[in-house]
């Protein structure tokens, strides 16, 4: 199932994409999509539902976050080799995990709004991980049975915040509006293979990233297992599992980075598409 949130942020209701690509309201059979129901057993509820058969959502209504409310926001850093390349680094020998603030979170389609004195704000296209189900000292094997389903996530990044003023990166990844995803929380049967996802991003219409999720140097299943290791991953919460080559800081020989009225349009196979409004604050 290709499951949604929409309506005003703050007031989403529960959806489903009908086999027309039209919206069918959950919300009589579920609350919402949130860290909490997804706890409760949402999915669950869900299976077997016929879809067709639910009450119709006219109009074009916005699409909020695909999950409401996540407990965390875990990210991966470096996770591809030739991203790595680009910035300079070295390739992690262990993934490299830091936190998103979750006030950062959004819809696909929200305006994403660089921070004031924002120098350095640069995109990344991810495939974003939903946990299903409470994952402690899992297992690699066992890892994707945790997965609640997969969306499209951007983990906008402040290049300045993150690497020139000292601490960790979260500051520069944290800003407000600066985690959308979306469109859908595809569920995980509905994708065959995690680690053969393409995935692109546009910026002004202009490709800077192409990739696939088969160059992770980290596959999702270990991400899991790895961070699993360190503390619980519960239900509702979001991997943003890293991005491939072709930010604006690794354009040769001058980076390029956002600014006000640039348009940001990223997808990845099978899981949908977004597209941003950038707007300085």
């Amino acid at each position: 199932m290709k499951l949604l949130r929409y309506g005003p942020s703050g007031q989403e209701k529960p959806g489903v994409l009908d086999a027309a690509g039209g919206i069918r309201d959950l919300s009589g059979i579920v609350d919402d999509l949130s860290s909490a129901t997804l706890a409760a057993g949402a999915l669950d509820k869900l299976k077997g539902t016929d879809i067709e058969s639910l009450p119709t959502v006219s109009g074009n209504p916005r699409i909020g976050a695909c999950v409401g409310a996540p407990g965390k926001v875990v990210c991966i850093g470096l996770n591809y080799s030739d991203h790595a390349a680009e910035t300079g680094a070295e390739p992690p020998k262990e993934p490299i995990v830091f936190m998103k603030a979750t006030s950062a979170v959004q819809g696909p389609n929200d305006t994403v709004r660089m921070p004031r004195n924002s120098k350095k704000s640069d995109w990344e296209v991810e495939l974003g991980v939903i946990i299903g189900k409470h994952a402690k000292y899992v297992s690699e094997a066992d890892a994707l049975s945790h997965v609640a389903g997969y969306c499209v996530a951007n983990d906008v990044s402040e290049r300045e915040f993150q690497a020139e003023r000292g601490g960790q990166w979260t500051k520069g990844k944290s800003c407000d509006t600066f985690g959308p995803i979306g469109p859908w929380l595809v569920t995980a049967d509905e994708v065959a293979d995690p680690q053969d996802l393409d995935m692109f991003l546009d910026v002004n219409g202009k490709r800077f990233q192409t990739g696939n999720t088969k160059t992770m140097i980290f596959s999702v299943a270990h991400i899991i297992h790895y961070c699993s290791q360190m503390f619980s991953l519960m239900p509702g919460d979001v991997i943003m599992t890293g991005t491939p080559p072709g930010v604006g800081l690794g354009v040769k020989p001058n980076p390029v980075f956002l600014k006000d009225g640039d348009e940001m349009y990223l997808g990845i196979a099978g899981l949908g598409e977004q597209r941003q409004k950038v707007v300085a604050d």
